[in-house]
């Protein structure tokens, strides 16, 4: 196997395999493969027989593929876990890990564009072969659609006047970088909150540019039909939107509303939570600051 690399620290290891409850013999889905943490310690509780297929839809996270015959890395979007499981004939799983985080290495690269640290064109592609990057929102979404997507994405109360400067001010010259994305709404970032501000129109920009929402609710749906009964999906978010959206699907099956109930008040729903909400320790967030935002939760299939 390869070493551990610097590509991406796992976020709450231990909690989210532990949360699998790992049989050795058992078959299992990484989504977010990235740096190869998450894998390399199912690879290590599995026994010979068992089998781990990863997703990663960045190229670059080939690089950190794990040479194991009972390992196998699949470069597309987990949103065709279903697909692509079946191509490789595997039509129920023991268990899904999901870590929804943007990976070290992505922050890192400054040419990636998504990091506020680096000046850099506005990209924000996860995988880069996408047609839409963050440039095509900044400056060909219609005022409308930007207020949508800051509002909705980043929830910034702000959202109608940053989409009306931001339409204004290409008016003069397409906004290309990050630099001139910060100077476009600098009156929106008091040096108090700067910081704070500018990760939440990043956030954004990156879930709109990546389709995250959508993606994670087809990965949701997909779960009552590729788990077997009594599997796990142990899945890590990092902003409320996702967690929202794991929670509610855990609870009612649904993304919205409440699912029917029979004549007697009872309702069926395909999974049900393990445990309670996880969290990383202060010891964790100290060590790896990015982990201060993680939410584990943890479910089986009925």
């Amino acid at each position: 196997m390869m070493e551990q690399t610097d590509y991406h620290n796992a976020v709450l290891l231990k909690e989210t395999v532990d949360g699998l409850a790992i049989e050795p013999d058992g078959v299992y889905v990484d989504v977010t493969f990235g740096g190869g943490g998450h894998s390399r310690e199912i690879l290590n509780r599995l026994g010979p027989n068992g089998k781990l297929y990863a997703f990663d839809q960045d190229i670059d996270a080939l690089a950190n593929t794990i040479d194991d015959e009972r390992f196998t890395l699949i470069n597309e979007n987990f949103r065709y876990i279903k697909r692509f499981l079946k191509f490789y004939g595997v039509k129920e799983v023991d268990g899904v890990l999901a870590d929804f985080g943007v990976s070290s290495h992505q922050f890192d690269v400054a040419e990636r564009g998504f990091s506020t640290r680096f000046e850099a064109d506005l990209d924000m592609r996860m995988n880069q072969e996408n047609e839409l990057s963050a440039f095509q929102v900044v400056n060909e979404y219609d005022e409308e659609a930007l207020r949508h997507v800051f509002l909705q994405y980043g929830e910034l109360r702000q959202a109608p006047a940053m989409a009306r400067e931001i339409v204004e001010a290409r008016k003069t010259s397409p906004i290309k970088t990050s630099e001139q994305l910060k100077t476009v709404l600098k009156r929106f970032l008091n040096h108090r909150k700067e910081n704070k501000v500018l990760a939440q129109i990043y956030q954004a920009i990156r879930i709109e540019v990546n389709q995250e929402i959508e993606v994670l609710k087809e990965l949701l749906l997909q779960m009552p039909q590729i788990l077997k009964p009594k599997g796990r999906l142990s899945f890590i978010s990092y902003h409320s939107l996702e967690d929202r959206l794991v929670k509610r699907f855990i609870r009612n099956g649904l993304f919205e509303g409440e699912p029917e109930r029979d004549m007697f008040g009872n309702f069926e729903v395909p999974l049900k939570k393990v445990g309670g909400l996880i969290v990383p320790t202060k010891d964790e967030i100290k060590i790896n600051n990015r982990a201060r935002s993680a939410k584990l939760r943890v479910a089986e299939k009925i």
